[in-house]
């Protein structure tokens, strides 16, 4: 069985066939899914997916770098009571966005400094989101190097120095629809870096792998990646799955320790 490591599953993208898209995942051999947060706007759509489907969905708590503004430390306080009151699977997505707008950068800095310290207080892995800042995200993480920091760069669409040294700092990357993109050069970049060190994700509704580029994502779409992945490496799909299931089983390992899985 397959793991969908980032999947934004309580968005409104899906609030007509949440369930359907769901029995489609688990028909196509996906057996979990964690779901990364965004702010306090959406963390209550987040959880109560969470209670809807215990077996199969897993929430994440933190603040997305493109939902720091003004009210930052707000957000922060919020994430920090709702971990002393329940578990999450992680801190995340958090991480450094200057694609869009580059004028609360201090502000990034200082809520993923804050995120980092909370993944390190709660011995959880940290989830990465990094776009346009690849190398000032792992220069940030560099900086907690033995300090037991885990966690996965979502969405590793980089190069393979910029692969190599995330993977030195104890992270995985987390592979998703891009890697079917035949102008993105993942698939180089992945040629020369061991299975060991990626896990599965689809980042649903965006980032849809080809022959859906342009449409909804979703985790039944998974199977593409896969595919993908063991064309390249040239492997069969069950070795695959075999290892990237292995890998987000010991990120995530307290969850599944909890025996929440089925």
């Amino acid at each position: 069985m397959m793991i969908d490591t980032h999947c934004h599953l309580y968005l409104d993208d899906f609030k007509e066939d949440a369930g359907d898209m769901l029995i489609r995942a688990v028909n196509a051999e996906v057996s979990h899914f964690f779901l990364p947060a965004i702010d306090s706007t959406t963390h209550k759509a987040m959880m109560d997916m969470e209670q809807q489907y215990p077996e199969r969905c897993f929430s994440m708590i933190g603040l997305h770098p493109c939902s720091v503004k003004q009210n930052y430390l707000y957000e922060l306080d919020h994430i920090r009571e709702l971990l002393k009151q329940r578990p999450f699977a992680a801190i995340g997505e958090t991480g450094l966005d200057f694609y869009w707008d580059s004028s609360f950068a201090k502000e990034q800095y200082i809520a993923l400094d804050a995120q980092i310290e909370l993944a390190l207080k709660y011995d959880i892995p940290l989830v990465l989101h990094t776009r346009n800042a690849m190398q000032e995200t792992i220069n940030v993480i560099n900086n907690y190097k033995g300090s037991g920091l885990r966690g996965i760069f979502h969405c590793f669409g980089g190069s393979l120095e910029e692969a190599k040294q995330i993977i030195e700092c104890g992270f995985f990357l987390g592979i998703g629809g891009v890697v079917t993109y035949k102008k993105s050069g993942l698939d180089e970049t992945l040629k020369n870096i061991d299975m060991d060190h990626l896990v599965l994700e689809t980042d649903a509704p965006y980032l849809s792998p080809v022959p859906f580029r342009g449409k909804r994502n979703e985790s039944s779409f998974l199977t593409y990646i896969v595919q993908k992945i063991a064309d390249i490496k040239q492997v069969s799909i069950a070795e695959v799955v075999r290892i990237t299931t292995a890998n987000a089983k010991s990120v995530f390992n307290k969850s599944f320790s909890q025996e929440k899985a089925p």
